[in-house]
Formats: C-alpha cells, structure tokens, sequence
C-alpha cells in the first residue's frame, strides 16, 4: 500500500490561516488546498500567483475586486465569475488561505 508522507504544515493560527506569508511555498498551497477539498489547477494558480505577487509588492492582501479584474483580463469578460467558481467557499475562506495570506481581520469570510 501507498503510504503518502505527511506533509507538515508551518504554523497556523487557530482558522487555518498561516502565521506568517513569508513561510508559503507551492506544498503549502497544495496542501492547505486539499484540506479544502480543492484541487489546483492552471486558474487556480493564476489566481494564488497573482494574489502573491501583489503580497509581495504592497504587503497586504489583494481585493477580491482586483483577483476578479485579473482573472477577467486573462480570460474574457465571460469570467467575471471565475473566483467563485475556483473557490466556492469564499475568497477569504478559501483563496486567501491557500494562497498564504493571513486572515483579513476586517474583511468577512464571505
């Protein structure tokens, strides 16, 4: 039988949000990803990708406002609901933890 290693998560707070952004890699987004019952995909990683980016140059986490502009300048007007459907419990939720982010204190887990 396959044993799959456990893969050990940085430390977490008490959401599941990761502590520190600066501790995130690709494992951890697949990881935190799974526990979401996501699989990732090439959007998927467009999205994290970008959203880490931005991290990187403003050190806040992006709007949802500017993932949406982003994924629909990729991919057509017809995306406009592409963050919804990638992550179907909510862009804080889901798409802001797995892509590393702290949890956004003022922002609802909508």
């Amino acid at each position: 039988m396959d044993m799959q290693v456990a893969f050990e998560l940085p430390p977490l707070d008490e959401e599941g949000y990761l502590i520190e952004p600066r501790d995130w890699n690709e494992a951890v987004a697949e990881e935190l990803a799974r526990q979401e019952n996501i699989t990732l995909n090439e959007d998927h990683w467009d999205a994290i990708r970008f959203m880490r980016e931005f991290y990187e140059e403003h050190q806040v986490a992006a709007d949802a406002r500017f993932v949406i502009k982003h994924l629909t300048e990729r991919l057509g007007p017809g995306s406009r609901n592409k963050l919804f459907e990638l992550f179907p419990y909510g862009y804080v939720k889901q798409a802001c933890k797995i892509a590393g982010m702290k949890r956004p204190r003022a922002w609802s887990t909508g």
